[in-house]
């Protein structure tokens, strides 16, 4: 079924299930050698959530590479690496606000280190952020970090809700686009998003999240369809399929640097170095069109 502008999902069945398999590339990147990241809450809970697949991966009984996606790990490591790096920064240069947009299961305001003072909100879809919110609640103590949670879809009033929950747009800010900006929004809600993201923006706040290379706009979605066909003959209730909207979307490193952001953009796999790790001998093709941005409000 193709998506609609209206649709809403849990951690089990559409966008939400992307999360879910994030989590479990998380899970398996945490545990190997000299490991890019520890996040040792995402096997917790994707057990806790209960997509077979994904359980039997973070307990070892499966691997990625027998699906088709032994790659996983590592790019979605780096990718989470690099952002926690990113806010790692953004924390020493005095930011003590921190946006999470399509939060999914990220659980950086538990597992990192935060100054005092800070306050990390996470936005996301109501029965996303309720969940994890009370599955957090059984396995763990409090987070770090003064934590709010803004239960709304991205493509509602976004900002009035997170302003209601306290954040304060003459503070400046890091904001977390890690994974949104990929196809699973509306082309137009990508831009109003980044509209929203520099109207909330005080000088100095910062960004960085990932998209793909505007001539293959439809990557994520072909990607996943080919995916479809494998995993769904071990998990037929899970549906790959139709999860992104199709048409033609704009750069956000450059959409930004035209609203007046200092931006940078590479390749994806070019993180890898920047963190001191070696790159993976073998990628699908698919991921040389996969970017990683950080951009800066002056």
């Amino acid at each position: 079924m193709a998506r609609s502008s209206a649709d809403t999902w849990d951690l089990t069945t559409g966008v939400g299930a992307t999360a879910t398999m994030v989590a479990a590339a998380r899970a398996v990147a945490s545990r190997q050698a000299d490991p890019v990241l520890n996040d040792p809450f995402a096997p917790v809970l994707v057990r806790m959530i209960g997509v077979q697949l994904f359980t039997r991966i973070v307990d070892g009984l499966l691997d990625f590479s027998e699906i088709g996606a032994g790659w996983f790990p590592s790019l979605f490591g780096i990718r989470c690496r690099t952002v926690d790096d990113f806010v790692a920064d953004a924390c020493r240069r005095g930011i003590r606000q921190v946006v999470i947009l399509a939060s999914g299961l990220d659980c950086r305001a538990y597992r990192l280190v935060w100054p005092p003072a800070t306050t990390v909100y996470e936005v996301d879809q109501p029965a996303v952020i309720d969940w994890k919110t009370r599955a957090l609640a059984g396995i763990c103590g409090p987070p770090a970090a003064q934590h709010r949670c803004v239960g709304i879809d991205l493509r509602q009033d976004w900002p009035r809700s997170l302003q209601q929950s306290g954040f304060d747009p003459a503070l400046p800010t890091a904001w977390i686009a890690e994974g949104l900006l990929i196809g699973y929004l509306p082309p137009s809600a990508h831009d109003e998003i980044l509209d929203d993201i520099t109207a909330l923006s005080a000088p100095g706040s910062r960004i960085a999240g990932d998209h793909f290379d505007i001539r293959r706009p439809d990557a994520v979605s072909e990607t996943l369809n080919e995916l479809h066909d494998m995993w769904s003959k071990k998990e037929p209730a899970l549906n790959l399929r139709s999860l992104t909207f199709p048409g033609p979307r704009r750069d956000p490193a450059i959409y930004l640097a035209e609203r007046g952001w200092t931006t940078h953009d590479t390749e994806l796999i070019n993180l890898f170095r920047a963190a001191g790790q070696p790159a993976p001998a073998e990628v699908p093709a698919v991921t040389s069109f996969w970017r990683f941005f950080s951009a800066t409000r002056t």
